[in-house]
């Protein structure tokens, strides 16, 4: 039976962009902010475009910061994409303004040191060893990002007795966190639905693991 997956309409994101691509890989795809329905999913996608404080805004109007602490502590899964990555941290500074996330990692999104921004493009990333969401993929294949700020600094301590969170690093004038499984939860700065044949790939590989 194909996985059911919902893409989480809070008002931010290209949601037909990422539909089309989890359906693409074999997935059933729903597209909706209704509560039940995104707890009840095989998996969960968080997209996200634009300011932080914004989608922590419109993800509140939905309760979709609940929906995903709901999942998590089920053990279910949550993709976040881009900004819907960022949003998963504690918190986000932009202008100066400082922004509560929703805190399922510690740490800050703030703006990318780097001599060009936005980071606009393809770029490579060093993979987390044992990866599941870059099962399969090359070394040198290449991924989409868009984005002006990021994570540059992975706080997270390892707590004993529990696998450590795998974090995947890419360098725009500096490192700075490309994606991250940790648990149940996992998320990409880039794009894997623009992407092509890579984001493909990396998609599929978390749907083959609800």
């Amino acid at each position: 039976m194909a996985k059911r997956v919902v893409v989480l309409d809070y008002g931010s994101g290209n949601l037909r962009s990422a539909q089309r691509a989890l359906e693409r890989v074999g997935a059933e795809v729903e597209v909706t902010s209704d509560f039940q329905t995104a707890l009840d999913a095989d998996g969960l996608l968080v997209p996200g475009v634009g300011a932080f404080a914004a989608c922590m805004d419109g993800l509140r109007a939905v309760r979709g910061e609940r929906v995903i602490g709901r999942r998590l502590s089920g053990g279910r899964p949550v993709l976040g994409i881009c900004v819907g990555m960022q949003i998963l941290f504690a918190r986000g500074v932009e202008h100066g303004i400082e922004t509560e996330g929703c805190d399922e990692w510690p740490g800050t999104v703030e703006p990318l040191q780097a001599p060009i921004v936005p980071h606009m493009g393809w770029n490579t990333v060093k993979a987390a060893d044992d990866s599941t969401l870059f099962a399969g993929l090359d070394p040198e294949a290449r991924y989409y990002f868009v984005h002006s700020y990021a994570v540059r600094h992975w706080e997270l301590a390892p707590i004993e007795q529990l696998r450590p969170a795998r974090v995947t690093w890419a360098e725009h004038g500096e490192p700075f966190v490309a994606a991250v499984e940790n648990g149940p939860l996992s998320a990409t700065q880039f794009h894997p639905e623009k992407s092509g044949d890579a984001g493909a790939t990396l998609l599929k590989n978390w749907i083959d693991s609800l």
